[in-house]
């Protein structure tokens, strides 16, 4: 899966991804302390999934209609960065496709993914 991560996503889990055989595009690498529009125009114009734990992407897809060809919405605060990327991990293998074109939330509690 094609992936881009924000700069707020962790080195570790963007490695772990790419070991995985995913294509990560990481922000942190390539277009570091860029808005939050333009880090959306770059994943929409790579057609790739953007990860990030920053809640404001919500108000850029849902409230001001900005196109987007899937974002995942990291909400695990409460675990260690280990037990973070086994989980994101999991999810981005288990629903991979499902997430393109949705607004996809991991929270402790579970995964909500609603159609963009």
């Amino acid at each position: 899966m094609n992936i881009l991560a924000d700069e707020n996503i962790s080195r570790l889990l963007v490695e772990r991804l790419r070991q995985e055989g995913h294509q990560v595009r990481y922000i942190a690498e390539i277009a570091r302390g860029s808005n939050d529009p333009t880090v959306l125009e770059i994943a929409n114009q790579q057609g790739s999934l953007l990860m990030m734990d920053d809640k404001d992407f919500g108000e850029l897809v849902f409230h001001r209609h900005l196109p987007a060809s899937g974002v995942l919405l990291v909400r695990l605060a409460a675990l260690s960065p280990i037990e973070e990327t086994e989980v994101v991990v999991q999810i981005i293998n288990l629903y991979s496709e499902k997430l393109l074109h949705a607004f996809t939330v991991i929270t402790p509690q579970g995964v909500r993914i609603r159609p963009v």
